[in-house]
């Protein structure tokens, strides 16, 4: 009986001492569908303008918000108003973010906003403003895709190269296919623009 004991005893004793496998738990992954407009890794490069403490370029994390854009630009000035930007909203790559201007662009989410900062660009394509008339995609220069909303310089300069590499736009959707520019910047600028 005690030997018995005893047997369980160092049973149990080697039962809990035997080696056994490591089980590790993986990294959670983000969802690469859960921002349609932002790019899942990486950075996103914003332009910050109006009134904002430093206005400029900035390189943020990819996924960053307009809030962050505009604490890299070192804030709102003191007694400034960011209008009706929507703080909230993922950044997109190349767009720019105008705070407090009139006419505020930068929102791709949003509505349009009834033209540009300070007039149209005039000439044959015509700007977004000034008269209604819609800014002709195969004659803008990078100036005048900048006037648009959400399109900042790299952006601007994407679609330029995109029209010299594959030749005339030959549809307003086909813009869609210029990098960085997603279906909700897609649905601001449709109002905005043409081919001929």
């Amino acid at each position: 009986m005690l030997l018995g004991a005893l047997l369980l005893v160092v049973g149990y004793w080697w039962w809990q001492g035997r080696a056994r496998p490591v089980v590790t738990i993986p990294e959670p992954v983000a969802s690469a569908g859960a921002l349609p407009d932002a790019q899942p890794l990486g950075e996103v490069i914003v332009h910050v303008r109006g009134r904002v403490v430093d206005p400029g370029v900035f390189t943020l994390a990819a996924g960053s918000r307009v809030v962050d854009a505009i604490e890299a630009a070192g804030g709102v000035r003191a007694g400034a108003s960011i209008g009706d930007l929507n703080l909230a909203r993922v950044l997109v790559d190349g767009e720019q973010v105008a705070v407090g201007v009139k006419g505020a662009q930068g929102d791709p989410s949003g509505q349009p906003a009834g033209g540009t900062d300070s007039g149209s660009s005039g000439g044959p394509a015509g700007g977004s403003s000034g008269g209604g008339e819609l800014l002709d995609l195969n004659a803008a220069t990078a100036s005048e895709l900048e006037e648009l909303p959400g399109i900042g310089p790299v952006l601007a300069e994407r679609i330029v190269q995109w029209r010299e590499d594959n030749g005339r736009f030959t549809d307003v959707e086909v813009l869609g296919e210029v990098s960085g520019i997603g279906d909700a910047l897609m649905a601001q600028l449709r109002a905005l623009v043409r081919v001929r």
